[in-house]
């Protein structure tokens, strides 16, 4: 491809076939090829993960694949020439998943997507659940958490989420997952609501680049410290 959109945490990549041959061309071991062979076939997307300082300026692009149980829930992680990926997307939205989840939690399930569309968010489902919607495969296992990534737009709409997302209370399944705010940053959402809270001294960014550590809002908009249910 020749142009590039940036990147950001939780988004998924498609390579061409030409991407895929050279992946595959690579000297993997049996299990590793095995499941890279099927992505390849079926044409399933790889995610992009951490980029290496220079990856960018030299034209690569680092992604992970994070394979389900049959081919031991190994995380695989390669690195491709921008060339290679074929198309850029999302994981899918909450509401498109709830055939996967335990029964028991649709109903509280539909009451969180009432009160995040009510705050003007939208949920996308990342980790093993997203992962199971995107391959049919066996990603999901007992006990495996319900991993959220919301797009906010600042502190005080990152509040209104983190609100909707604590009131949440499922049998047989925890919430996790994080904020994305407009700068790139992920936050996960437990922790943003302890130190908007006044309960964390600090809160941890997530970034392609690396982790950083806040310890006032003014890289996200500033406001009051709020008390936040969680």
């Amino acid at each position: 491809m020749t142009a590039m959109v940036s990147l950001h945490r939780h988004q998924l990549a498609w390579l061409t076939r030409s991407g895929w041959a050279a992946v595959l061309g690579r000297p993997w071991d049996e299990q590793a090829r095995g499941c890279l062979a099927h992505w390849a076939l079926h044409r399933l997307p790889l995610v992009v993960t951490r980029q290496p300082a220079h990856a960018g300026a030299d034209g690569w692009i680092a992604l992970g694949l994070p394979a389900p149980a049959c081919w031991g829930r190994r995380r695989l992680v390669l690195q491709v020439p921008r060339a290679a990926v074929d198309g850029l997307g999302e994981f899918p939205r909450l509401a498109d998943v709830q055939d996967l989840l335990p029964p028991p939690a649709w109903d509280v399930l539909r009451e969180l997507l009432g009160r995040l569309s009510q705050c003007h968010a939208a949920a996308r489902v990342f980790g093993s659940y997203g992962w199971q919607a995107i391959s049919g495969l066996d990603h999901v296992r007992a006990g495996s958490d319900l991993d959220l990534s919301i797009a906010v737009e600042g502190a005080i709409h990152a509040d209104a989420v983190a609100r909707a997302l604590g009131l949440f209370e499922a049998p047989q399944l925890r919430l996790d997952g994080e904020l994305m705010f407009g700068d790139g940053a992920a936050v996960a959402w437990r922790e943003w609501a302890e130190w908007r809270g006044g309960r964390a001294r600090a809160v941890m960014a997530k970034r392609l680049d690396g982790v950083h550590l806040h310890r006032d809002a003014a890289w996200c908009g500033h406001t009051e410290p709020m008390e936040i249910a969680a």
